[in-house]
């Protein structure tokens, strides 16, 4: 006996059954979408979401500060042209952009 025989119509049923589960889903957001109570609970839900949370985007931005700060420049010198230029002027920056594994 192979396994993946016996298991082939329990997958098939499983399958079908996410499928069916993913449709009433979507009908059931289709037809909540208008609905205003719908809409202004998802807006308070996202207001609490962002009071609740400005600080973890903050403090992600100021951790990857420098890594933007040097990949923009990255672009900018690949856009004209002069990467080797941005090589040697930013040596620093060129070790924080392979640290992040940008192929620099």
């Amino acid at each position: 006996m192979n396994i993946s025989n016996i298991n082939e119509p329990l997958i098939k049923k499983l399958l079908e059954q996410y499928e069916r589960k993913q449709i009433r889903q979507k009908a059931r957001y289709d037809e909540r979408k208008t609905d205003i109570d719908f809409i202004n609970m998802n807006r308070e839900k996202s207001k609490d979401y962002y009071a609740n949370n400005k600080d973890k985007k903050k403090e992600q931005y100021l951790k990857d500060k420098e890594f933007i700060k040097a990949r923009n420049q990255y672009y900018y010198y690949r856009k004209n042209n002069k990467l080797d230029f941005f090589k040697d002027k930013y040596v620093d920056q060129v070790e924080l952009l392979k640290s992040r594994n940008v192929n620099v």
